[in-house]
């Protein structure tokens, strides 16, 4: 599933640390409360715990919610923890995040018109 997400999906990171033992609703709440985002739209939002191996996601289907858990067999993943916000992740930010690797890379080739990585 999180493998599969197509690149015209709006993925959003949840930066900080995230109680993996919140449900949906607790979550949604996170989403409109504190991040000021609308947890009905299109978009995915992810959340990780302390321990880094494992991540929540959020997806509004138009009739209900998607839960979706995801826990590493080995390794972590790399995820900020400045203080709690929503980071709009590019496709291959997503990707980065989902093999292991940083958001951020800083030898990756931007494009120079919008400053997007590729």
């Amino acid at each position: 599933m999180l493998n599969d997400i197509s690149s015209n999906q709006q993925v959003y990171l949840v930066t900080g640390y995230t109680d993996l033992r919140r449900s949906i609703d607790g979550l949604a709440m996170i989403i409109q409360g504190q991040l000021r985002l609308d947890p009905f739209s299109s978009a995915l939002f992810l959340f990780c715990g302390r321990r880094r191996d494992r991540i929540k996601g959020l997806l509004w289907e138009g009739d209900g919610f998607l839960l979706v858990y995801k826990r590493l067999d080995n390794g972590q993943f790399q995820w900020p923890r400045n203080e709690i916000e929503a980071k709009l992740l590019t496709p291959q930010q997503t990707r980065w995040l989902l093999e292991g690797l940083k958001i951020d890379q800083p030898k990756a080739i931007k494009d120079g018109k919008t400053g997007m990585i590729y």
